[in-house]
Order: structure tokens, then sequence, then C-alpha cells
């Protein structure tokens, strides 16, 4: 099977892959909607409800996590997907997680200054226009529009150095988090606990409020899917970025667990229910305020959770990037998004476009993009629904894969991760579940299904038999460790190692050259190429070279044929070659040899080939 050197660079250690991951999944969700959980399910309810949510979750990790190991290639679901339910497949679920990405770098652009304007209400100045009830101000736009810009520079300057932004920035999350938690539990009170503990007069209604929490849970935890799309600039071994991964999710879950409860114990429902009819309605900032026993911590609290907004704002533009990367790779989307910058190897088309988006979205309003949210979370929930179906396909049609991060009992893991991940995309469809699209955002998910449909058959129209192809990306050994099945405690402690001695894999080429006979000979090494003349001129002065699509065109197939030439080998070529080669292309290949009397044949490209 051909295989190509990866165009990236790996810059990212252990602890970049779990700040880029966690900074996406706790971003501001806890500063806004912890009120609202705790009403609707009680402090233990909400708590146990996110427990259920990460549950469901973790067994998509799971599928990420061992897909991730054995295929670490940008793209992430785009590969998963596409080795397992072929192109349209793929096509399908790469194009449903771009849209969950660009979603959310769109709505963080218009969270951005809306936070601003609450903490400094002066701050809105130059009133413009209303949409669908949302004052549009130039102060409020100019300071969206510089955060978009700088956002996207600093993602095309480098993704180290957008992991550097990242790491800043989830710290200070994590501090202001532990700051709340740690007041709370020191002032806070039992008493507070008493009538919110769980939410309803009958254990029914208890159990509905805890579920009705537990459904919205996963798609605050939605970034960890980020990492399986960077996977080719991750420097650590193929083992540790499945380990990470799920480490994401469960600090993830504790970190809202911890969250909701530090909120319930240190203010009671009545305070809590009075606080949601506040400015702004942002119970945590409140909680933080009476915790400290001043209103200067709500505002600390608040500029922690702006920090989320960037890391999510930030993750989303990187996992978004890479993905049209690899779609345009595949000659899927427009092959002009599979640029990488010169210099720092970033993908610079798609980043540009998606940041650019970024700062056309504000001009529409908050409400707009609320619709443009959840229909982006649907998507992702069915790009789950796909890399977990993948999983099991995989698991049956390539058992000998390489898995450096193997999970156990597959069978049982594969399907928690498609049944949950599948109810996940149930519940926007049934009325009443408290994630029912809307009709606007129906249109939203119709829209974005008729550009892809666009897309794919002009991509058809254009690049013919490139469209829908792909090359694997060769795996360094040095980053494959032995495989091995942990515990769960195990495997936690194991990646907390990981991140804690962040030490970078060393990719060491060795020059390799040698030849044998069995009775074919084989010839290796470095710069073979050029000698193909002297290698194939004893087998006549007359020669076939035979291609596919996608190898046509490269270096190797000229420089090939140059040396064939200078040996005073006449060079004929046929690359129509394709992953779905039939007997008539064989076929065609014969009339060819036939046709120029061709001595031998140089077979170039893939397995097909």
């Amino acid at each position: 099977m051909a295989t190509k050197k990866s165009d990236f660079d790996k810059v990212l250690s252990a602890w970049d892959v779990l700040v880029i991951a966690f900074g996406a999944m706790i971003g501001w969700g806890w500063v806004v909607s912890t009120g609202d959980w705790i009403m609707e399910g009680g402090v233990l309810g909400a708590m146990l409800g996110f427990a259920i949510g990460g549950i469901m979750v973790f067994f998509v990790g799971l599928t990420y996590a061992e897909l991730t190991s054995a295929m670490p290639q940008c793209g992430g679901e785009h590969v998963f997907s596409y080795k397992a339910m072929g192109p349209l497949g793929s096509f399908i679920c790469t194009w449903m997680i771009v849209l969950g990405y660009v979603s959310v770098v769109c709505f963080e652009a218009c969270a951005l200054p809306t936070i601003v304007a609450y903490i400094y209400p002066d701050f809105l100045t130059g009133y413009l226009y209303t949409v669908a009830g949302f004052d549009i101000y130039a102060s409020w736009l100019a300071v969206a529009i510089l955060v978009s810009v700088f956002i996207t520079a600093i993602n095309i300057v480098g993704t180290k150095t957008a992991a550097i932004l990242q790491t800043i920035l989830t710290v200070i999350i994590g501090g202001v988090g532990i700051l709340l938690i740690a007041a709370s539990a020191l002032t806070g009170t039992t008493a507070n606990l008493e009538g919110q503990l769980f939410m309803g007069a009958t254990t029914t209604d208890m159990v509905k409020g805890t579920l009705a929490v537990a459904v919205m849970t996963p798609f605050y935890f939605i970034g960890f899917d980020v990492i399986p799309q960077a996977a080719e600039e991750i420097s650590v071994s193929l083992q540790k970025i499945g380990r990470i991964l799920i480490l994401s999710i469960v600090l993830a879950v504790l970190f809202y667990a911890l969250i909701i409860f530090g909120v319930g114990y240190v203010m009671n429902n009545s305070e809590i229910a009075v606080a949601m009819k506040g400015v702004g309605g942002l119970v945590t900032a409140d909680a933080m305020a009476v915790a400290f026993g001043s209103s200067i911590m709500a505002k600390v609290l608040i500029i922690g959770g702006l920090c989320g907004i960037i890391t999510s704002w930030n993750s989303f533009l990187i996992g978004g990037s890479r993905a049209m990367y690899s779609m345009a790779e595949s000659y899927m989307i427009p092959h002009v998004f599979a640029k990488l910058h010169d210099k720092y190897k970033t993908p610079i088309n798609a980043l540009l476009l998606i940041g650019l988006l970024s700062i056309i979205a504000p001009f529409f309003g908050k409400k707009m993009l609320v619709w443009v949210v959840d229909a982006g979370n649907f998507g992702c929930c069915v790009a789950y629904c796909m890399v977990a179906i993948s999983f099991v396909i995989l698991r049956k049609k390539a058992p000998e894969m390489a898995r450096p991060y193997k999970v156990s009992h597959y069978k049982l893991v594969g399907a928690m991760a498609i049944l949950m991940s599948g109810f996940m995309v149930v519940m926007y469809m049934i009325p009443g579940s408290g994630a029912t699209l809307v009709p606007q955002e129906w249109g939203m998910v119709l829209g974005w299904s008729v550009l892809g449909v666009l897309f794919g058959f002009y991509c058809k129209a254009k690049y013919g038999s490139k469209f829908a192809t792909h090359i694997d990306v060769a795996v360094d050994n040095e980053a494959v460790e032995e495989a091995g099945d942990l515990a769960f405690g195990q495997a936690m402690a194991a990646a907390l190692h990981d991140v804690e001695s962040d030490a970078p894999v060393t990719y060491v080429s060795q020059p390799l050259s040698f030849s044998f006979s069995m009775p074919v000979s084989v010839v290796f090494g470095a710069g073979k190429r050029h000698m193909a003349g002297e290698l194939f001129k004893a087998y006549g002065t007359k020669a076939l070279v035979v291609t596919d699509a996608a190898t046509n065109g490269r270096d190797i197939v000229n420089e090939v044929e140059k040396s064939l030439k200078e040996a005073g080998i006449s060079v004929a070529r046929f690359a129509h070659i394709t992953g779905k080669s039939l007997d008539i292309t064989a076929d065609s290949a014969v009339d060819e040899i036939k046709k120029n009397g061709s001595d031998f044949i140089v077979a170039i490209g893939g397995n097909t080939v």
C-alpha cells in the first residue's frame, strides 16, 4: 500500500495535547449554565447527570483512542470512516464534524464581546442595528473582529504557538475553578444542600431531572475529538495519545461535577433562583462572590470563563482546519484547502476561511449563531456515531491492524458507543427532549448538507479519478509502543505520568541499504529510483510505466522515467489505475502494451497498481 511522509511538524507534547482537549471541553458553559443544571436536576442530580453523560462520551472516547493510535493521521474522523465505510461514509462523517467545529468558532466570536459587555456595560457604543432582538454595536463588532484576527494569526504562525496560548488560558480557567471549589468548601455549609440535592416531588421527577441534565452534558464534552485531527503534529507515542485522550474526558467530568457541588454548597436553592433572575444570570459568578465575600471575585471568575471562550475557539479552529485539510487532500473539497504554510506548516487556506467566517459571524448577531451551534452539535453527534460504527467495522475488517492503544471488550465498548452516540442524535429529533432542533436549525443542517452535495459533484467533475482518493501517512516505528490492555485505574495513572514526564518521542531516521534474491531480486535503499535504467535495461528497450491517479505527476514517476530514458529505454505511461479498477482497466493496459510493443512493465503506486 502506498504511503507518504507527513507534511506536518511534530510539535505538540503530551501536555499540549491534554490542554487542547481539556480546554475545549470546559470552555464557558460552566460559568453560564451551572444554575440551570442545578435547578433542573438538583446539586447531586446534576452531578450524577454529568457522570452519566461522561460515561456516554467515555465509550465514544475509547473508540477514538484506539482508532487514533492505529491511524495517527491529520483528519481523524475522515481517515477512520474512509477505512471502514469508504468515500461516501467518510465524506458525510467529516463534513458533519466540520460543521460542528466551524459553528463553535463562529459562536465564540460573538460570545467574547458579549461577556466583555457584561463586565463593562459602558463598553457598548455606536449602535448600528438589531438582529432577532439582539443589538449590534460598533464597539462590540470591533472586539469580535480584532480577536478573530488575533486567534487566526496565532494558529497560522504555528500549532505550537496556539498550544502555548491554550496552556496559559487553560491554567487560568483551572485556577479560577479551583479557587471557587476551595472557597466554597471552606465557607459553604451542608444546610445549603437541603432541598436541592435532587429536584422534584417524587422519585420519578428526580430521575427525570437527572436524565434531563444527562441529555445536555455530552454537548459540553465536544472537544476531545480535536486530538485525532492534529495527530500528525503530536510528538508522543501512539499509545500515550490514546491514554491522554481518555484522561481529558475524565478530568472534564470531574471539573464540571466539582463546580456544580461548589455552587450548591455555598448558595441555597432560593439564592440560586434569585441569581438566575439577575443581570446575566451568571450563578457561578455570584457563588464566587459569596464564597469570598467580595463582588470583585465575581468578575475574576467571569474573566476566567472568558478564557474558556478563547480555549474552545482555539481548539475548534485547530480541529476544523485539519478536518478541511484532510478532505482537500482527498480532493473531496477544493484542493486549495490542502495547502500548508511554507514556513509554519499549518493549513493556511483552511485557517483563513474559518477565520474569515468568524469575522463575518458577529454581523448576524448572537441569536442566529445559537441556531448555528445547535446545528453544529447535531453534526458532531452524527460524526461520533459514525466513528463508533467504524470502530466495530475495522475490528472485523482489519483485525491485523496495529493498535498501540487497544481497547478491551471491543464488542461491548463499540455497542455502547454506537447506542449512546445514536441516542444523542435521536434526542435532537424527538420533540420535547430538551435538545430538539428548531426549524431554523434544521434549515441550517439541510443547507450545509446541500452545500456538501454541491462540493462533491463539483470536485468529482474537476478532479476525476483523484476524487475521494486517500494515501496513508507512514507511521514512525519509534512512535509505537508495545500494545497492551490496562485496567482503568492503571490507564489513568499511566496517562498522568505521560503528561507529567512530557518527554517527546525522538524520531530517528536510519539509512538502510540491502539486496536479496528469493528468487526475484529486491534492491532497497535511498536513491534507487535513479538506478531504474541500469536495473531494467537487461529486460528490453521499451517500457510501460503503470501508475495511479494519486501518484501520477509525483517526482518519483518522472525520475524513474528519466533514468529509463537515459539508459536508452523508450517509455510510455498508463496512469488510469484507481482504487476500484475493474477488468476493463486491466484490458486497457494490455492494449497499451500491445500498441507500444512494451518489453516490460514498471509499476509505481499502491497495491492496485
